[in-house]
């Protein structure tokens, strides 16, 4: 790097597609993400699509069993990987463990997740992924959409940074709501959180 600021080294914590995960590695290449630098991926799944993503991006992986590991093992297995690879924030990128309040105390205001609504709607424990969409539209809400906040103890209980609305539409089903949530909040809102976030940590 040409300029002596020591960029934020982020680690990327996922379960699945990591369709968030392209939109960081992608704001990242555009220059959007200029504070911090993706360095870790870690999947709880194995042969996670996201774990492909990062290879093709030239990010390191991982993977890591809880139901070979144990609660307890997983999150000292993470911590001990974390701390080797001297990261600073760790970004949830539909990453479906819970973790431990020790774990969430350890990293304080240096969690951020992203979730598919606008919280304190359809949040909390059980609300992941699909049901989030179907709860909003069992619910007959108009509007929805996608917050990145801190991580804490309580699930999506932390601190809230960014949140952009999403409107409802005639006939949407959870997948369509699901699509358009993605495309017009969450994959916009996270990296500038994420670039938030790195600029605060790296003043």
């Amino acid at each position: 790097m040409g300029d002596n600021m020591k960029k934020v080294r982020i680690a990327v914590l996922v379960s699945g597609g990591g369709t968030n995960l392209q939109a960081l590695l992608d704001a990242q290449a555009a220059g959007k993400i200029s504070h911090g630098e993706i360095v870790l991926v870690v999947s709880n799944k194995e042969g996670a699509y996201a774990l492909t993503r990062a290879e093709k991006a030239g990010v390191e992986s991982a993977t890591l069993l809880k139901k070979e590991l144990g609660a307890e093992g997983f999150e000292q297995a993470l911590m001990t990987l974390l701390a080797e690879k001297q990261i600073d924030l760790i970004v949830l990128a539909g990453f479906l463990a819970i973790l431990s309040e020790k774990f969430t105390k350890a990293y304080e205001k240096r969690i951020i997740n992203v979730h598919p609504s606008l919280i304190p709607a359809f949040c909390g424990k059980g609300y992941y992924g699909l049901k989030v969409h179907e709860a909003a539209l069992s619910y007959g809400v108009k509007v929805t959409g996608a917050t990145v906040h801190f991580v804490n103890e309580v699930p999506d209980g932390g601190e809230i940074i960014l949140q952009k609305a999403v409107y409802i539409e005639e006939g949407d089903t959870p997948e369509v709501l699901q699509r358009r949530v993605m495309e017009q909040a969450e994959w916009q809102i996270l990296p500038e959180a994420v670039e938030k976030v790195c600029k605060t940590l790296s003043e």
